[in-house]
């Protein structure tokens, strides 16, 4: 068995990934370049990246354009410390993630192009764990704890946030509807 692993491990490593050839490091933020990142997340279009930094010894949310390595302001975030679980619709508009706020762990969505933060109430004492926002801000899977069971909830946002269409996609009003 131990020798089947070996073998199998040296043949993996002698394979070269085509994709992996093509990794590039995300971008230093400007304050370091040592920089510990977790928890990454790709907007729809791969042009936003989104992971968790410390910083001044809290878990920080980081927001940069891939292309040139600019960070992004959160306006809402800076209190809510700690950060977990970044999550990025299409274009980037909506960021999700967990905070803390007092003693409680918080569902949030940062809406970048209104400036809006919405909170994600959720009843019964469940605490969120890890979140997943749909590629068009429409919906939003959520690993909850309660009473020590874990499960996963998928919220629809279609009445509470705008669609976030990829790139040259455009939104259509429904016919006989005013726009």
């Amino acid at each position: 068995m131990t020798v089947t692993a070996a073998v199998l491990a040296v043949l993996l490593s002698a394979c070269s990934l085509p994709w992996a050839r093509r990794t590039r490091p995300a971008p230093g933020p400007g304050w370091s370049s040592s920089l510990s990142r977790q928890d990454p997340a790709l907007s729809g279009d791969g042009r936003l990246l989104a992971s968790v930094i410390e910083r001044q010894g809290r878990s920080t949310v980081l927001l940069q354009e891939r292309a040139t390595g600019r960070v992004l302001p959160l306006r809402h975030l800076n209190r809510w410390q700690p950060h977990s679980s970044p999550s990025l619709s299409w274009r980037g508009r909506y960021l999700a993630l967990i905070v803390q706020r007092g003693d409680r762990r918080l569902a949030v969505i940062e809406d970048r192009l209104t400036d809006r933060l919405l909170p994600l109430p959720l009843p019964g004492g469940r605490e969120p764990v890890r979140l997943s926002l749909a590629p068009d801000g429409q919906r939003l899977a959520l690993q909850l704890v309660s009473a020590g069971r874990w499960r996963v909830e998928v919220f629809e946002l279609g009445g509470v946030l705008e669609v976030d269409p990829p790139a040259g996609v455009l939104l259509r009003t429904p016919a006989g509807a005013t726009p």
